[in-house]
């Protein structure tokens, strides 16, 4: 409406020749309930000031105004202010909030204000998340989610533990974001409580649901006591060792130790075996003290092993005389005893020196005298050879298992070494630099992505990747280095599996060698953590590290209803002037290349999928409908069956059997039948054979002929392109749209504690993307994701319009030089 201004006589003096201008200007305001609010202007040198609602005039009676002078200026200072009720606000229906402006007049002209909007202050009740309580092993990490309700206008956020307020101001373990969530880095003990996420704003508080949050500790073991004496004195008994589960001990929940916390070996303990005399021995002659003596030993047998001595004595002596003898005795007797004795003693002499000879003649013709211990049991001697280790043996493992604590020798081979590595033909190696580079294994489904800046600039390393063989259950087990490589962001491996993943049937872990050659866990993949990032796909594994070494995803299944993959497969081949006709089935992991190492002449049918469960039973394979007037087939190898660990650890090399048939007449030139594959109390895939029988060699594998990539071809987003959006994305504003919105619109939004680490956040989520789509040809993902963003954000600064605008043209399929 047009407003008639009539000046007032008694108005103040003004300035001439100067426009007003506004000492106060209208500030946004917010309704609260249904309480009007006040808009104020202030302007000098001003006539009139009247304030413009969306667009039209408020009538004069609505100001309520004011004039004075300024002492200062000298200048007429002119103050209005108008009431905006709720009712106002409600009733405008624009395509903007409800805003109003002032216009003030001078003798020279008008000036107009800023815009103030007026909004109806809310804050809904429910809160778009609520915080779930967890339980988390000590120190691990916590993230616990909140999304506040719709408010206007936003509300703050604060979080409690046990009604106190949390800040990350005086604790650096704790990161409470932007985004509301609260992040604990490493858990502790004091960690454990109930979390509440409060929101507020100028209208109301909100309190979320409670989160119960435990923090555990998993129990340890504590070392080995020394092993106890063996338990018998003497035989075959029994030693013990024990261990206790208080290093440390299970603590709020957490799993008790696994193992045995009592070792027994086998122990022989020695008899004693007591002492026994001998025969006695003859008597000597009557003495000149009539009396004779004899003796005994306590030989049979002697004591051993603490045995006791024999009881009694060793030596008896009696009168020879039956007590009648005399010490008197003539000189005559004296000669003829001393001449007795000369004589004996002269002829021991004689026998002595004629035994020497004797002996001495008889070994200069080689005969060896022949040692009585040898009759009587004595010890004999046992060579016992020392066998080497000859080339090409494989290392053994050796493990202690089983209640009595026997050991069980594992043949396999262990992880190669780096110095073994190029002698392995699952290596590939390749010079890095500051490129961007990609390895393959062949035919394994394991790649591994090198961006651009994980190598220093003007530096180069020889790197590898190898699958070393191991035969300790292990799903996957991937090497890469070499180990001194110093990485400024973490590579993207990629390992595929045949598991239908899901956490009610399997616990899938990722591991670590240790320099020590043990396995350590470093994560569950359901779990977050800030040292690696795994995400699991249908059919891949995505990982993302930053140190060098041997890493092995073991997939454990929890109940027999886990499911890995099964890819079949069957293979027709006749050999020249046969008329033998030969099927190969194999059942190999459902995994990328499942048939590329095979051997099996002309595939018959496309391969199908066969759900292997865990349920310990047997896989059977039988063919079926065989034209009997035409074909003939072995007796009894119509079905053949493979145990259930055969296939369930078939990893290392292609299961197969075959079925051997044969013509009756050469003119017989087509074969029809069926193959059942069938688990028992399980699945079951038929395959269908018909085709033309023909002489058909056999086929060898397929070779690789890419294994890696470097450079420009390296990664799909260009580099120029990539650096852009890491530009864009890396740095959070007001609108929210970081790195954060990336990884949501790429479906990328858990373990973002990962993320936030990283010094450039939106360059390590694009190589988890480029890891995760490296078979695909396009960038259409991508390409849809910035678009909506570009959508949400459609009030971005030109400069960052442009921006969004370039990289949606992946969209449109325009070429790479365009895109510069």
């Amino acid at each position: 409406m047009l407003l008639l201004v009539k000046q007032n006589p008694d108005a103040l003096p003004s300035v001439q020749g100067t426009l007003p201008h506004f000492i106060q200007e209208p500030e946004d305001a917010y309704i609260v309930k249904s309480n009007p609010i006040k808009l104020r202007c202030r302007a000098a040198p001003a006539l009139q000031i009247f304030f413009k609602c969306n667009g039209e005039w408020v009538h004069q009676n609505e100001h309520f105004s004011q004039e004075y002078k300024d002492l200062n200026t000298g200048l007429k200072v002119r103050e209005v202010m108008i009431n905006v009720s709720r009712q106002q606000v409600e009733d405008f229906h624009g395509p903007e909030d409800y805003w109003c402006l002032c216009v003030a007049w001078s003798h020279l002209g008008t000036s107009k204000s800023r815009k103030a909007t007026v909004r109806i202050a809310y804050l809904r009740k429910n809160f778009e998340q609520d915080p779930q309580g967890k339980e988390v092993p000590i120190n691990g990490m916590i993230v616990l989610h909140c999304r506040p309700p719709e408010g206007v206008p936003a509300a703050e956020v604060e979080w409690l533990k046990n009604e106190e307020l949390v800040s990350s101001l005086t604790d650096d373990n704790i990161d409470t974001r932007a985004d509301h969530n609260l992040i604990i880095n490493e858990a502790r003990l004091s960690d454990s409580g109930n979390y509440t996420c409060l929101a507020s704003n100028i209208v109301a508080n909100r309190r979320s649901a409670t989160a119960t949050v435990i923090v555990f500790v998993n129990g340890g073991w504590s070392l080995w006591t020394e092993w106890s004496a063996c338990n018998v004195p003497c035989g075959r008994g029994i030693q013990k060792r024990s261990r206790t589960c208080t290093n440390p001990a299970p603590l709020n929940g957490g799993a008790f130790c696994e193992g045995m916390s009592v070792q027994k070996i086998a122990c022989s303990a020695l008899c004693p075996i007591d002492g026994g005399w001998d025969e006695w021995s003859e008597w000597t002659a009557c003495s000149s003290q009539c009396e004779r003596q004899r003796s005994r030993e306590c030989n049979s047998p002697a004591p051993r092993h603490r045995g006791k001595m024999c009881d009694g004595n060793s030596e008896a002596t009696e009168n020879c005389t039956d007590g009648l003898c005399t010490q008197s005795m003539d000189s005559s007797n004296d000669v003829a005893l001393y001449s007795g004795l000369g004589a004996g003693i002269i002829a021991v002499a004689i026998l002595v020196v004629a035994v020497m000879l004797y002996r001495k003649n008889h070994s200069e013709y080689g005969v060896d005298v022949i040692d009585s211990s040898a009759l009587t049991g004595g010890f004999q001697s046992f060579n016992f050879k020392t066998t080497r280790q000859g080339e090409g043996e494989r290392d053994t493992l050796t493990r202690v298992g089983g209640h009595d604590g026997t050991a069980e020798v594992i043949d396999g081979v262990g992880l190669y070494g780096a110095e073994r590595l190029y002698g392995n033909p699952g290596l590939v190696s390749l010079s890095i630099t500051s490129a961007s580079s990609t390895l393959f294994v062949c035919f394994s489904g394991v790649s591994l992505l090198v961006p651009h800046g994980a190598v220093a600039e003007n530096m180069s390393w020889e790197m590898y990747m190898s699958l070393p063989k191991y035969h300790l259950r292990l799903q996957a087990c991937v090497t890469y280095g070499p180990p001194g490589l110093d990485l400024l962001c973490p590579v993207a491996m990629t390992i595929a599996h045949c598991a239908e993943v899901d956490a009610e049937n399997w616990n899938i872990q990722l591991k670590r060698k240790t320099p020590d050659s043990k396995w350590e866990d470093v994560m569950s993949v359901d779990e977050e953590s800030t040292s690696c990032y795994c995400l699991m796909d249908s059919a891949s594994c995505h990982l993302l590290l930053d140190q060098p070494g041997s890493y092995a995803l073991v997939g454990e299944p929890l109940t027999q209803a886990a499911v890995k993959r099964l890819k079949l497969a069957v293979f027709g081949s006749m050999e020249a002037g046969s008329v033998s006709y030969s099927l190969r089935v194999y059942c190999v992991d459902d995994t990328p290349h499942a048939f590329q190492k095979t051997r099996g002449g002309q595939l018959l049918e496309e391969p199908k999928m066969l759900p292997f469960r865990a349920n310990t039973f047997s896989l059977q394979v039988s063919i079926q409908d065989v034209p009997q007037f035409l074909w003939s087939i072995k007796p009894f190898t119509t079905c053949q069956e493979f145990s259930f660990p055969q296939v369930w650890c078939s990893n290392q090399q292609p299961l197969h059997c075959a079925f051997s048939l044969e013509r009756y007449s050469p003119a017989t030139s087509q074969l029809s039948c069926k193959i059942s594959v069938r688990q028992v109390k399980g699945h079951e895939q038929i395959l269908q054979v018909y085709t033309a029988v023909a002489e058909v060699r056999l086929r060898l594998p397929t070779d690789c002929t890419v294994t890696s990539q470097t450079g420009p071809k390296a990664f799909k987003i260009p580099l120029s392109i990539r650096q852009r959006i890491c530009a864009t994305f890396d740095t959070a504003n007001a609108k929210g749209k970081d790195w954060q919105l990336l990884a949501q619109k790429l479906h990328l939004d858990r373990n973002l504690g990962f993320f936030a680490k990283q010094q450039s956040p939106s360059a390590v989520i694009l190589s988890l993307w480029e890891a995760r789509h490296q078979d695909t040809a396009d960038l259409d993902s991508l390409a849809s994701a910035l678009e909506e963003i570009g959508k949400i954000h459609s009030r971005s600064s030109p400069k960052e319009a442009d921006d969004l605008a370039l990289l949606i043209k992946w969209k449109s399929g325009f070429p790479a030089w365009d895109w510069c």
